[in-house]
This record gives structure tokens, sequence and C-alpha cells, in this order.
């Protein structure tokens, strides 16, 4: 081999070299980047609020029973009225409903037995929807009025009186904020007992809404509540 090919293998073999030693620093660089991008926190943020509801459902039930069915229907009528009568001072007549009565053939299920008992039983119930919460409470207050008018209503499990928030659209907004803000001063408590600091958010989810009586003694107050779930990087000092 000459001397100029002797050059040329020095040379190539100098080529090689740096190349193999840019290359190494590149990979090396983009380990760490990517170490340093595998380092994130998952935290939890929380947001509550109590609210007021803000629509009642109040489902007035009552019972009448005759020995036939025109009879019934009557009754059934006369009872629908007086509620109505009883509510009319108060609410406005698209706030009040009334559903169709359930009638009950005692005979038929053979349940009459010896005690003289009216043959048909029927079960209506005239409802209440309104977003005056205190009107309502203070018209449950007076249904004993309906009783001495010989209206005789019963507590039904099946409609039970329903206190309602509508408006989460208008607090959402403020309420993901405060949970996110949560989140982060969890994250940045972390970081600080880690030795490094918070970055951007790497992924986020945000969860469920919950609207729960705030105890089973006042449901027409509510407690909203929602948790947002944040993963952060965390860079080192």
């Amino acid at each position: 081999m000459g001397e100029r090919g002797g050059v040329n293998v020095l040379a190539a073999g100098l080529l090689v070299s740096l190349g193999l030693c840019v290359g190494g620093y590149f990979i090396g660089s983009g380990l760490l980047r990517a170490r340093a991008a595998d380092r994130f926190v998952t935290v939890k943020g929380l947001a509550e609020r109590e609210v007021a509801a803000n629509l009642v459902i109040w489902p007035i039930t009552y019972t009448v029973t005759a020995d036939d069915l025109s009879t019934l229907q009557k009754r059934t009528d006369d009872g629908a009225s007086r509620i109505r009568a009883f509510l009319g001072n108060e609410f406005a007549a698209e706030e009040i409903s009334a559903s169709v009565a359930r009638v009950t053939d005692r005979q038929a299920q053979g349940v009459m037995g010896q005690e003289r008992l009216q043959r048909y039983v029927s079960e209506s119930t005239v409802t209440v929807r309104t977003p005056r919460i205190e009107a309502v409470r203070a018209a449950m207050e007076r249904t004993g009025e309906l009783v001495s008018q010989g209206v005789a209503l019963i507590r039904s499990y099946e409609n039970t009186t329903q206190y309602l928030y509508t408006s989460l659209d208008e607090i959402k907004p403020e309420m993901i904020r405060e949970a996110t803000r949560d989140a982060r001063r969890a994250a940045q408590q972390f970081a600080e007992d880690s030795g490094s600091r918070v970055g951007g958010i790497r992924n986020a989810q945000q969860g469920y809404f919950s609207i729960t009586d705030r105890d089973a003694f006042s449901p027409e107050f509510k407690n909203v509540r929602v948790v947002t779930t944040v993963e952060y990087f965390l860079i080192d000092d």
C-alpha cells in the first residue's frame, strides 16, 4: 500500500471515529431528553361547592275507593279538583299536572275477605313542578287542610319529592379551574419533596360531576363535587 493509500485509510478512520462520537452525542442527548420526559407525577384535584336546589317536583298522592267504576272516577276527579283548588292560590296552572289513576280490583285479587271492603281502589297523583322551593315547603305544611276536606293523602315510596339543581353548566368552568389548581398544589408539594419542580401538563382527565344531597334532612341543598386527574412533568433543578 502506498503513502497515499495510507493517508486515505487514516482519513477514513478519523471520519468514522468522528461520526461515532457525534452519533453517540445525539443518542445520549436524546436519551436524556427521553428520561426527562418520562419523569412526571399523577395527582388528583378536588373541587366542592354547596348550592341550593332550583327545581322541586312535589307529587301529592291520594286514594279513593268505590264499589263501581263510575263512582270511583267521580271521587278521583273530586280529589284532584280539591288538590288543584288548594294549590291554585300559589301555583300557576302550568306548574300543576295530574297522572292517570292506578285502579285495583280487590275482588279480582281475592283480597275482599270477610270484612266489607269497597271493591275498587284508585291511587292518583297531582304533581307540582316549580322553581319556587319555599312556596312548596310552605304548602307542604298546610296539607292537613286537604285531609280535613276528605282527601285521603298517602305516602308513596314510588312518588317522592325531588329537589334538583339544574344550573351545573354555570358553575362547571370555575369548578374545573379550582380542581386543576388543587391538583397543581399537590404536584408542587410532591416536587418539593423530590427536589424538582413542576413543569407543564402531560395529560389531564376531567372526572364526572356528582350532585348529592347535603344531608338526609335538607335535600333542598346540594353538594356538587368533581375530581380531576392531572399528570405534570417534573423538572430537575
